[in-house]
């Protein structure tokens, strides 16, 4: 894709909220969503948001349900297209980009669902990917040995991915996601629904793409666990932002304990 100029915030828009506007990164480095709306069937789902993450950071979009955190999720992912506003890439405008272009410049996704190929081996997995980045076999080989020892599912090599329990199959999916080499990746609900080894296994995953220098932005119910992982969040509520800020900020706010977490919420 053509390089295009840097993208300057949208002028506002008229949210009426009292919290001030987050400082959000356009340019190079940075992932960001700039006031961006939606509207289904005349209503206003998501209302002048703004968000952003850098590399090496992770970033939570939170909120209640109904709140617009899933939609905007879907925004910056490329699932739905905002009617307003634009997602910027390392200064460049990807707002109009389907998914597979915005994986080529370096976003990747994990959705909650399992998404392995339950028919094909833990190796298979990965290099089914790698064969379409790395025309080189020799080199497409030496990376999916190293993904294997960097999340230590080398003596998983042959395994049907369906035998896998639900931690290895989480870590085949974050080793099959990095094959892409990508900047940033979006996590959907991943504490959803896993006892609590799984829960530890997925903060060190985190911890590890964190150390890795890729941007994180997770997006899940399980407000508890994403407050420990993160090192920022944004709150929506009625689909406009709320706050933003660190999580010790979040859990003070009382605005945030009012409408979200409430009184009696703590970490």
């Amino acid at each position: 894709m053509n390089s295009v100029d840097k993208v300057e915030p949208s002028p506002a828009g008229t949210s009426g909220d009292a919290m001030p506007r987050p400082h959000v990164v356009a340019g190079d480095g940075g992932l960001s969503a700039l006031n961006i709306s939606k509207c289904y069937r005349r209503r206003l789902v998501v209302r002048d948001v703004s968000v952003s993450v850098r590399r090496g950071e992770v970033v939570g979009l939170l909120g209640p349900n109904g709140a617009g955190k899933t939609t905007c999720f879907y925004m910056i992912m490329g699932l739905v297209k905002p009617d307003y506003g634009d997602v910027i890439l390392d200064g460049q405008r990807i707002t109009t980009l389907p998914m597979y272009r915005r994986a080529r410049l370096g976003i990747g996704y994990l959705p909650q669902e399992a998404s392995v190929f339950r028919g094909l081996s833990v190796a298979d997995n990965i290099r089914a990917v790698l064969e379409v980045v790395e025309p080189a076999r020799e080199a497409r080989e030496a990376t999916l040995d190293s993904l294997l020892a960097e999340f230590a599912i080398t003596h998983l090599r042959r395994v049907p991915s369906v035998a896998l329990s639900g931690g290895e199959r989480r870590r085949v999916e974050i080793a099959r996601a990095l094959a892409t080499n990508p900047k940033f990746i979006l996590l959907d609900e991943p504490f959803a629904g896993i006892d609590p080894i799984a829960v530890a296994e997925i903060r060190s995953l985190v911890a590890h793409l964190k150390d890795r220098g890729i941007g994180v932005v997770i997006t899940d119910h399980n407000v508890r666990e994403t407050l420990d992982v993160i090192d920022r969040a944004y709150i929506l509520h009625d689909g406009m932002l709320l706050m933003e800020g660190t999580p010790d900020a979040i859990v003070g706010h009382p605005d945030v304990r009012r409408v979200y977490l409430g009184e009696r919420f703590s970490r």
